[in-house]
């Protein structure tokens, strides 16, 4: 759910209202600190602080510079800053390692964009506000994704996802490694539903 909610809720409330979705981030910092200030509730405080910092990213990128593709992980690493300080102060070890998890996976979806030559169909589809219009890039994006190509860096990166998740699981009994793992698996979920989505469309 926590790798969901910044790509299927925050991603559409920018473009309407980012600094709604902005300052929204204080508030999902706020209920983070209230819950890890509590011995029973320490844990989801701590992951849910790793989900705040996705927030904050995707709020920043969705909100101002979704039509330039290459800034995408820039502002998506505006978190690592914060992963280092916790990582000195050995604070929010879970949420830090979901915040990289989460962060992985979204480097591994960017490389297929690119490796795949998708950027032109992302900056086109972002000058339209509402689906319909941005039908024309859609197309031209699945036409490359079901080529040889396409599919062979689709697959390919999958099962790199898939590998280091599960790797990571079976590696490790440790709630942060699980957290990273969690974040991992669940990009193959959301890039899952936005090919599924995308196919609809054809």
């Amino acid at each position: 759910m926590l790798v969901c909610l910044p790509v299927f809720v925050a991603a559409p409330l920018v473009r309407y209202s980012p600094w709604l979705s902005l300052a929204m981030t204080l508030g999902w910092l706020g209920l983070s600190w209230r819950l890890y200030s509590r011995p029973r509730t320490r844990i989801w405080g701590d992951l849910l602080y790793g989900f705040t910092l996705t927030w904050l990213a995707g709020s920043f990128y969705w909100g101002w510079l979704r039509w330039e593709p290459l800034w995408h992980m820039p502002v998506e690493a505006l978190g690592i800053p914060m992963v280092w300080w916790g990582a000195r102060q050995r604070f929010a070890r879970i949420g830090t390692w979901f915040y990289l998890g989460s962060l992985w996976g979204t480097a591994v979806t960017d490389l297929y964009i690119y490796s795949v030559g998708l950027l032109p169909e992302w900056r086109q589809a972002m000058r339209f506000d509402r689906l319909d219009q941005a039908t024309v890039p859609f197309m031209a994006a699945l036409d490359k994704m079901a080529a040889p190509w396409g599919v062979a860096w689709g697959i390919g990166l999958s099962l790199l996802l898939l590998g280091v998740g599960l790797w990571v699981i079976q590696g490790s009994r440790r709630l942060h490694h699980w957290a990273f793992a969690g974040a991992v698996l669940n990009t193959l979920l959301v890039d899952g539903l936005f090919l599924w989505g995308a196919a609809l469309l054809r």
